[in-house]
């Protein structure tokens, strides 16, 4: 006989296999992520200035107003929170890909736009403070974002993108800073495979001016050979606000370094899941001996912004600027790209109330002029050899937007945005003049409807366009097609179209009484008719060989579920539990791989944790499971897929007061060989370096006292 607490759990759990019940809990965070103790805490640093920094509630009531899916997700009550994929797990329609483990350039997907990149590097709006941290050319470098340093995450999935320059299949992700005296802390963590971290964060506020500046260091050796990797970041910010007036000055530094293993052969992986090209003694490890090329990735980027707030909910008004210094070098085994760029960026924003209708405009411009030179690697030793490309690059968006919310009764709303887009790509190559001198003009409209027949529930309809606009990774191009010979190596341009798609979705989220508790769930179903995806493939040895756009059409449909509570647990704890389902059916609908599937993107995953809480205590396990084997190539190769997998987990947490807290954390506690991302390919053998291993059993802690 089950007790009424396992009977309600199993109902929770149950929904997950019905498809349309599941839901995520991205609406508010699962009940009991923060303890008691924590939250006046956490509630005397928020600060006064709620329309450059809103709370949980007004975020939450912001994205209602979404016809679509969206997600809301306060980092902060993580029990660890050093990577993106500490802050993004547990997120419906949010995929991350572990590249390395490490703090590197992890693959994150929303329904597969930019998945084919190679380095990701667009599909996606990275935000900080509501200010775009791409590039003018749509090219970002993820692990710029510092989740540590962020007090909400908010995710507009697809076209449900609000800002004016985001017209991608993807959709937004914005980072919005912590301020004041929020979290004041000292944060000090280790675990396996010599990672350390350091956070040091202090903030000041009064009635009219706050501010806030945050450290943060990281280092680890690498579950790999040759994956070492390391990180310091500074972000601050300054308030003022008087009267109806508010602005807020941002400023950060991020320095990245880390070595990249490189793909091996799956048998390779499962024979030693820790060893790269190099060590042994085959043609492939002497043509790519990873110790000899090194390749590697240093980054840094200096960023200063502002945005400024005037007017209430009938009439106001937002402006923002922003410019960024980026250097990156990313070298490959065969290829070091070595670039420098500096990005300008305003944005103008108005809204206001007009009897029943909710209205917007806004203009944004962004500019990016960059230099980028390819070099040839010397097999032997690394070395760099001769310079066979040398580009100036110029990229330049001019966006505008005009938008209502027609509220035709208390429960409908029909809500309509038409944004239209002039972009500019233009590259020269210095040393023989030629240009390649590309643009676009294209309109990205909206329709939907919001339908909340209840406080605690709201469905929604849309049918949407988006239109990507090729990258500079895309464009220019640089490659060594005989890996031993570095004389081979080659640069040219690539004359692109824009990936178009047509997307239909539906869904809805709410909360259901479940033992007295909230039982929080959403759901969407999409489907997008998509034309001329981008393509990004890798060659034989893994590294980057070009981008082309598919000429056939192509399917992306998916579902995005979830949900989270609480529930009643013996002696008088709680169990927190949040589940997070998503499923990707990507598909050729017509070319030459007409019937297959689309490589990269996992088909079912499921990520799930539940928690016993009680006073200070958080204990309990969790799961991510890859539920069938993903295509890393086109062609859909035998042999070639990464294999399904499930990964245990287990933190324990321990809250002492409102000033100590500590926590000790377990991942792959069965010790599984697995592949965490691959190269993607259009073909490919399985003797082929494809795979990436994840990370094996590992052990992390750390302590945190707050001021």
């Amino acid at each position: 006989m089950k007790s009424p607490v396992l009977r309600h759990l199993a109902s929770s759990l149950a929904l997950v296999a019905l498809g349309p019940s599941l839901a995520h809990a991205q609406q508010a965070p699962a009940a009991g992520q923060a303890v008691p103790s924590l939250s006046p805490v956490l509630v005397s640093g928020q600060s006064p200035m709620q329309a450059l920094d809103p709370s949980p509630q007004q975020a939450q009531a912001a994205l209602r107003a979404v016809p679509g899916g969206t997600n809301l997700i306060q980092p902060q009550q993580e029990v660890r929170l050093v990577t993106l994929r500490d802050a993004l797990d547990y997120q419906p329609g949010v995929v991350v890909q572990e590249f390395f483990g490490g703090l590197d350039q992890p693959r994150l997907n929303i329904r597969g736009s930019g998945i084919q990149s190679n380095p990701l590097s667009r599909g996606i709006l990275l935000m900080q403070d509501g200010l775009p941290l791409n590039d003018a050319d749509g090219s970002f470098i993820i692990s710029m974002l510092e989740p540590r340093n962020a007090g909400l995450i908010t995710v507009r999935r697809g076209a449900n993108a609000l800002s004016p320059g985001a017209s991608t299949l993807g959709g937004e992700v914005d980072f919005l800073s912590l301020t004041g005296t929020q979290n004041d802390m000292i944060r000090l963590g280790g675990g396996s495979f010599g990672s350390r971290s350091m956070t040091l964060s202090k903030g000041f506020e009064d009635d009219r001016l706050d501010g806030r500046f945050s450290f943060g260091y990281d280092k680890s050796d690498g579950y790999r050979h040759h994956s070492a990797s390391e990180r310091s970041s500074f972000q601050g910010n300054l308030g003022f606000r008087r009267g109806s007036f508010e602005n807020r000055t941002y400023l950060s530094y991020t320095d990245l370094k880390f070595d990249i293993p490189q793909p091996v052969p799956k048998a390779r992986m499962y024979d030693d899941p820790r060893a790269v090209l190099g060590d042994g003694n085959t043609p492939q490890d002497l043509s790519n001996n990873v110790y000899k090329r090194d390749p590697h990735r240093d980054s840094s980027q200096f960023r200063i912004a502002n945005r400024s707030h005037w007017g209430d909910d009938t009439l106001n008004q937002t402006v923002g600027l922003y410019w960024q210094r980026t250097d990156d070098d990313f070298t490959n085994p065969q290829v070091a790209n070595v670039t420098d760029g500096d990005t300008y960026g305003l944005t103008w924003r108005l809204a206001g109330k007009a009897g029943s209708v909710d209205y917007r405009v806004a203009l944004d411009w962004q500019r990016s002029d960059m230099d980028r030179e390819f070099y040839a690697i010397r097999p032997a030793d690394g070395r760099r050899l001769q310079r066979f490309g040398a580009y100036a690059l110029k990229a330049e968006n001019r966006s505008a937007q005009v938008g209502a919310d027609w509220h035709l009764t208390e429960q409908f709303s029909l809500v309509g945005d038409l944004k239209y887009t002039q972009a500019v790509r233009d590259a020269r190559e210095r040393n023989s003049g030629k240009t390649l001198d590309q643009d676009w003009n294209y309109a990205t409209p909206r329709l939907g409807l919001v339908w909340q027949p209840a406080a605690t529930q709201r469905w929604y309809a849309n049918v949407s366009r988006s239109n990507e606009a090729p990258t500079f990774w895309e464009i220019v191009n640089g490659e060594v097609p005989a890996p031993m010979n570095p004389a081979s190596a080659v640069a040219s341009m690539s004359k692109l179209d824009l990936q178009r798609a047509l997307t239909y979705e539906i869904g809805g989220d709410g909360s259901l009484d479940v033992a007295g508790r909230d039982l929080r769930w959403s759901v969407s179903l999409y489907r997008s008719r998509v034309d001329d995806e981008l393509m990004s493939v890798s060659n034989a040895n893994g590294t980057p060989a070009g981008t082309y756009n598919y000429r056939g059409r192509t399917r992306h449909q998916g579902i995005e579920a979830g949900i989270g509570g609480s529930l009643p647990a013996p002696g008088d704890g709680l169990l927190d539990y949040r589940i997070a389902y998503t499923f990707s059916d990507f598909r050729f609908r017509g070319g030459e791989f007409a019937g297959k599937r689309i490589a990269g993107v996992p088909r079912h995953l499921l990520s799930a944790e539940i928690m016993y809480r009680k006073g200070g205590w958080r204990v309990g396990p969790n799961l991510r499971w890859l539920m069938s084997d993903t295509e890393t190539n086109h062609a859909n190769a035998p042999g070639t897929q990464q294999q399904a997998y499930a990964l245990l987990g287990f933190k324990v947490a321990y809250e002492h007061d409102a000033h100590w807290s500590a926590y000790l954390q377990a991942d792959n506690l069965t010790d599984k060989t697995y592949a965490s991302s691959y190269a993607i390919r259009n073909s490919a053998t399985a003797a082929m370096p494809i795979f990436l291993p994840g990370n094996g059993r590992a052990f992390s802690a750390g302590l945190t006292y707050r001021f």
